[in-house]
Parts: structure tokens; sequence; C-alpha cells
């Protein structure tokens, strides 16, 4: 990890050297002392709701326990409270003077993280509200569904510049300003593939944030790792990431899950070639020509398909793949912003 000091921190329990993805097991307070002062350039925090209290939720249709671990159970509103501003006053001093940070609740705790940021000096900028669709039902039927979490945006401090991709986020937006009411799916059923934990968030969700909130190179901290979201979002986005939580379970999940994902992102398709024959019985007569054909028109074209959204960003003429990224960049795109390329050969012959 280039932008923390060596020895600085204990054996991870997960290292990527190349992709700069880190992981500990342990706790935040621990692991946040050991980081360098003012290294991190955001951090993105879903900390415990502090909801596993013998209350019930519906999952699936069914009647289930809210019991997510003895980390989730609440200790009361003053205990509660002071473990928010521990954790939010160890992630102050790691993140640097530009630095910003996100913070993922329910009311049962995001009330007593503003009141702790205020304290502590923070300087808010958002509180976005996370709608997710087709919530599960209230079996109670005395309160409203809860179809919704905050999240608080803040900067380090009132004298930050913190980092605002305001003209990507309006880009993405159809080409109007980006309001705080985001709604965005739970997690889909691949991202659950390798195992799911209770509270994790899509990665749709940090890859906006991180979108919005930094750039390419960027260190981004989570001290509630969980499964591990961050840092696949942080894998695909090129930012630098580095995580930490206290159970073993979910971090062999997050490992699993960060490593499915460097085996797919080392896999680039660089050239993809068929043929198209409107005859019935399939031939390549791109090899055998018969001398009663004649080519009437050929063409190589190159799609260039999006990191993020997975759609075709530019297609393009072109005689080779070089010539093919020259005009990729001329037309403003960055050399990132392209996930892989698919190259098509098409022959016309008159017969």
């Amino acid at each position: 990890m280039s932008k923390l000091a060596p020895n600085s921190l204990p054996p991870p329990a997960f290292d990527d050297a190349k992709h700069h993805i880190r992981l500990y097991h342990g706790d935040c307070l621990e692991i946040l002392a050991q980081i360098p002062e003012s290294s991190v350039d955001l951090v993105f925090a879903d900390p415990p709701y502090f909801l596993s209290n013998g209350g019930i939720t519906c999952h699936a249709g069914k009647m289930v326990s809210v019991h997510k671990g003895d980390w989730d159970k609440s200790r009361g509103a003053d205990e509660n409270h002071q473990f928010n501003t521990a954790w939010l006053a160890a992630a102050q001093r790691v993140l640097k003077p530009n630095g910003s940070i996100w913070v993922s609740g329910t009311a049962h705790v995001i009330h007593s993280v503003g009141f702790a940021m205020q304290q502590l000096g923070f300087k808010l900028l958002n509180d976005i509200s996370w709608v997710k669709p087709n919530p599960p039902p209230n079996l109670s039927c005395r309160y409203f569904t809860h179809a919704t979490e905050t999240i608080i945006w803040a900067a380090k401090n009132k004298k930050s510049r913190h980092t605002f991709n305001y003209k990507h986020m309006k880009e993405i937006n159809r080409g109007k300003q980006m309001k705080s009411v985001w709604e965005i799916k739970p997690p889909e059923t691949w991202e659950k593939k390798f195992g799911k934990h209770p509270t994790q968030k899509p990665v749709a969700l940090l890859e906006r944030i991180l979108l919005a909130s930094t750039n390419e190179g960027d260190l981004v901290l989570d001290p509630f790792a969980g499964g591990a979201t961050t840092l696949v979002a942080a894998l695909r986005l090129r930012r630098h990431a580095l995580g930490c939580d206290l159970s073993l379970d979910y971090l062999q999940l997050s490992i699993r899950r960060i490593c499915s994902d460097l085996v797919q992102t080392g896999i680039s398709v660089a050239c993809v070639q068929f043929s198209v024959d409107p005859l019935r019985d399939s031939m390549d007569r791109s090899k055998c020509v018969p001398p009663s054909l004649q080519l009437v028109q050929s063409e190589r074209r190159f799609y260039f398909i999006g990191r993020i959204d997975r759609r075709i960003l530019f297609s393009v003429l072109a005689n080779s793949l070089e010539d093919a990224l020259q005009k990729f960049h001329a037309s403003g795109h960055s050399p990132s912003d392209a996930l892989f390329i698919i190259k098509t050969e098409t022959e016309i012959y008159l017969a």
C-alpha cells in the first residue's frame, strides 16, 4: 500500500500489492490508531446500528429475529454515542486535510453519528436518502415500512476543500444536477454469491459514492468492512483501499469476493471475431470466396464497453486497435473509461 508508511500496521489478513487492496482482522479503533495521520482520502463507514435487541423483521416472507451478532447489540444511548464519537475521532485523525467521510445508518444510529460529527468539528455536506425499492413489509403494522437509510457526507473540518466530481454526477444523471435522494436496489443475487453480510450494501451505491468524492489512485478506508463492498468498488474503480473487521467469518467472505473480482478484472477481452452468413448452410466465406462473388464492402469497427455501466461508450471504424484507441482518446474519454474492447470485421459480397 504505497500511501501508508511501511510497518505502520500489523500483518494484513489479505494484501494485494498490485491493486493496493488490504484487509485487516481486528478492532477498528486499534487499526485506526496505527494508520498515519492525514493519510486517507476518503472514509466510508457502515457502523453497528445497535438493532440486535430481540426484535423481529420480515425476510423472504418469513418472520425472523433481528440478531446480527453481539457487535450489533445496543449498550444504551450514552455508551453507543461514546463509541460513535471514538471511532469518528479516530477516522478524522487519519483523513487528509481535504478528505471526507460517508457514514450510513438507520434512525437507530444516524442521529448519534450526526451529533458526534458536529461535536468533533466535521463540516456536514449532505445527508443522502438511500431509497430501497420493494422493502420488506412491517409485520407489526404499527409503523411505516422502513424503505430508506440515511448516509451523511461530511468533510474533515470547515477548512476542507473536499473533492466533488460534480460534472460526472450530472452526466450520469442524464444532464441534470443529482439530488440527495438515491433510488438504488439492495445487493443483487450475484453480490451474495459467496455469502452475505446482514447489513451488506450494494456495489452500485459504493461506486456512486467513490465516483462522486474520490479520484483514481485515492486511498479509501472502511473501518467496518463487513462483506468488503467498499473494497470491491474501489478495486473496480482503480482506487486504493484499506479495510478491517472483527469477524473472521466476514473476513473470509470478503477475501472470496475480492479474489473473485480480481480474477474477473484480470480477464480482458481484446478482440472478438465472428462472421455472419445469411445463407442456411453455415460456412466462413472469408477463407474461400468463390470467384463468382464480388466484395462490395469491408469494414473493421471497434466498440468500447464502459467500465461502470457496461454499455457501448464509443464505436469507431478503424484499421487497427491502435488507431481506434487514438480516436477514443481524441473523443475526450480516458483510457480507464473502457473495461474492454470488441472488434468486429464485416465483409459483404455480391453474389
